[in-house]
């Protein structure tokens, strides 16, 4: 089989999400918080052909998939429709399978788009940027077997979708040859994310800039133009169609707690920016919401990031860094918190495997005796989830309420030297991890002055940092 690899990354995959199936999301029910939301908006539009969930509503549809009382979120429009102040193409997505299978089916649909976003982390790892097979299908089968993708391959969000749709903008952009199909992949991927969630659109944006600037002297320039009317008119169609559903620009105008403040008050009533600041590293080391403690391996991610920004030389490393940066930006000043009611690594789970493939790459310039730890390291994400599942299915946790308590070495080591952000003695913390983050930096890249690239697939040499040579038709 010519491309076996992929095949470990979307086995183990699908065998997390179904198991994570079994999970309950809070102690009040399989789906809690948003997802009954976007379960209800997708039974409408399978039963009735549209977002109008008042009937799901009076009749406490949600039942199905969530015992406890269902919070209050929309504010019912003018004759009486309730639309769900979330964007709508999740639920177009789960329609089919929630009407045809109620949540199980929404679920399983999930479950089967991680296991699509895993096998296109492996492949663009190796067919765009020339990771090693074996390196980058071990490599997405260990990100999805950890936190927080493996959390999110089943639960009812819209992260992973637009994981893949990242993904696929970043692998048609990158073709060594840009054929109209990869044009009208990018434009397609390009629109999805703001409506799978506006809190995407600045991640759309880079991925826009970023795939011109990469082509624009690849492509003829009609067809450059053509994808740039096609963007602006998904821009429009964004607007208008908003506000024909919603009543406003963004879904948050039927937001049941944005009335008295505005739609835009959802990044907050009066943001405070410079305090917001400290996610930069937060989002990375937070005891209990950060990558780290959950993911050990992401210890170099800073490393990683400046290695490839510092010493890679095709410009196709900008597919990856800008959208990872666009989409840290908009955790760190955007969202209204990153300590919520949610799994960890929510914020950035979007642009979660770009830094995967921007670690591969970064490893693959540092000397053997890096990469050797941070493979260990990777395995203490794969024990933390496997305890996760653990607890979760014999009943001893949730995904939301308390997973923190999870009973793993690994985890509750980490979360000992790991500073707690909500706490009012964090700084310390925060101000060694910051030092010790832009040391590594630092060091990774003076280690790789010179550095000797690896051959990225066996008996095949290509520079670690370019497009593989060969197999590289999308």
């Amino acid at each position: 089989m010519a491309r076996r690899w992929l095949l470990l990354p979307v086995l183990v995959t699908l065998v997390v999400g179904l198991l994570g199936m079994g999970v309950r999301a809070t102690h009040g029910g399989q789906a809690a918080v948003d997802e009954p939301q976007y379960l209800l908006s997708a039974l409408s539009l399978a039963e009735d052909g549209n977002l109008d969930i008042s009937d799901e509503l009076a009749a406490r549809r949600w039942t199905a998939f969530h015992q406890a009382e269902l919070p209050v979120q929309t504010q019912p429009l003018p004759g009486g429709r309730a639309v769900s102040p979330h964007d709508p193409l999740l639920p177009v997505l789960l329609a089919v399978p929630m009407g045809a299978f109620g949540w199980v089916g929404a679920k399983v649909a999930m479950v089967l788009m991680a296991a699509a976003t895993a096998a296109l982390l492996a492949w663009v790892a190796v067919r765009r940027f020339g990771v090693d097979q074996r390196v980058a299908g071990v490599a997405a089968a260990v990100a999805f077997a950890s936190p927080p993708l493996g959390i999110y391959a089943q639960q009812v969000y819209p992260e992973v979708p637009a994981a893949l749709a990242t993904l696929v903008a970043v692998a048609a952009a990158s073709a060594p040859v840009i054929r109209p199909r990869h044009l009208l992949a990018l434009v397609l991927a390009v629109s999805a994310l703001p409506w799978l969630g506006l809190k995407y659109a600045a991640v759309a944006a880079a991925l826009a800039l970023g795939a011109f600037a990469v082509t624009r002297r690849r492509v003829p320039g009609r067809h450059l133009l053509w994808s740039a009317l096609a963007l602006a008119g998904s821009a429009a169609g964004y607007l208008l169609g908003h506000l024909a559903l919603y009543g406003g620009a963004t879904p948050y105008a039927t937001g049941d707690q944005f009335q008295a403040t505005g739609q835009l008050s959802v990044v907050g009533v009066h943001p405070d920016y410079v305090g917001r600041s400290l996610r930069l590293t937060g989002l990375l080391v937070d005891n209990t919401f950060g990558l780290v403690p959950w993911q050990p391996a992401l210890v170099v991610a800073v490393a990683a990031v400046a290695v490839v920004a510092v010493r890679g030389r095709l410009p196709e490393r900008w597919l990856l860094l800008a959208p990872l940066g666009a989409g840290w930006a908009t955790a760190t000043w955007v969202a209204l918190t990153m300590h919520g009611f949610w799994s960890p690594g929510r914020q950035v789970v979007v642009v979660l495997p770009l830094l995967v493939v921007v670690v591969l790459l970064a490893l693959q310039r540092l000397p053997r005796a890096v990469a050797v730890p941070v493979a260990a390291l990777s395995l203490g994400g794969v024990v933390n989830l496997a305890v996760l599942l653990a607890a979760g299915l014999a009943g001893r946790l949730t995904w939301v309420t308390d997973f923190w308590t999870a009973p793993s070495p690994v985890y509750q080591l980490l979360a000992r030297v790991t500073p707690d952000y909500r706490s009012s003695h964090f700084m310390a913390g925060h101000l060694a991890w910051v030092v010790l983050l832009l040391a590594s930096a630092a060091v990774a890249v003076r280690a790789t002055r010179g550095a000797t690239r690896h051959t990225h697939r066996v008996g095949d040499p290509a520079p670690a940092l370019s497009p593989s040579p060969k197999g590289t038709h999308a």
